[in-house]
C-alpha cells in the first residue's frame, strides 16, 4: 500500500539559486544533500541531488546536472505545477511576499474548493500555494470517486468535440 509521498524530484539549473527560493523564500529548510560521482550502474557522473523538507515530512527534490542536456522552460501551470498547502493567513503572506520580493506572483484565484497563489521558480516551474475553503458540504470517499469518474467519463466522451485553445 502507497502510505504517501516521499519526495518530488526535478532538474534544477543552479542547487544554490533553487535554494534561495525554496528554503529563503518559500521557508522550506535545506536537509540534506549529497552529490553523486558515480551511478548505481558504474557510470561516471557530476550530479548533486538536494532535498528541501515540507511541514508533513515529504520533500522537494532537485537535482544540479551541470553539462547534462535539459530543456528548462517557462512550465504552463497545466504542464507542470507543484502545488503545496497552507493555511489562509500564510497564503496572504506570501502573496504580499512575492509581490514585494518582485517574484512573478499570481492569484489569489478561487477555485471552490480551494484558494490558490502561483510564483514561478528560478528553475521555470510554478509553484502553487493553496489553501482549502471548505466550501460546500462534506463527501464521504465513494461520493468524492462517483463524482471523479462521472466528470472523468463525461471528459472522454467530449474531448474532441470542440476546438481547443491554450
Amino acid at each position: 500500500m502507497i502510505k504517501g509521498l516521499h519526495h518530488s524530484a526535478y532538474r534544477c539549473r543552479d542547487a544554490e539559486e533553487t535554494r534561495q527560493f525554496y528554503e529563503d523564500f518559500l521557508g522550506l529548510p535545506l536537509v540534506n544533500a549529497f552529490e553523486i560521482r558515480e551511478t548505481k550502474t558504474g557510470r561516471e557522473t557530476k550530479v548533486i541531488h538536494v532535498f528541501f523538507e515540507m511541514g508533513d515530512g515529504s520533500f522537494l527534490a532537485f537535482f544540479e546536472a551541470p553539462g547534462q542536456s535539459f530543456d528548462f522552460k517557462d512550465q504552463h501551470d497545466y504542464d507542470l505545477h507543484i502545488a503545496l498547502e497552507v493555511d489562509k493567513k500564510t497564503l496572504h503572506e506570501m502573496f504580499d511576499k512575492g509581490r514585494s520580493s518582485g517574484i512573478e506572483t499570481r492569484g489569489i484565484a478561487d477555485h471552490g474548493f480551494i484558494e490558490s497563489i502561483y510564483f514561478r521558480d528560478p528553475n521555470g516551474y510554478v509553484i502553487e500555494l493553496t489553501t482549502p475553503t471548505n466550501a460546500g458540504p462534506e463527501q464521504t470517499l465513494v461520493e468524492k470517486q462517483s463524482a471523479a469518474r462521472q466528470a472523468l467519463d463525461s471528459w472522454q466522451n467530449s474531448k474532441h468535440a470542440e476546438p481547443t485553445s491554450s
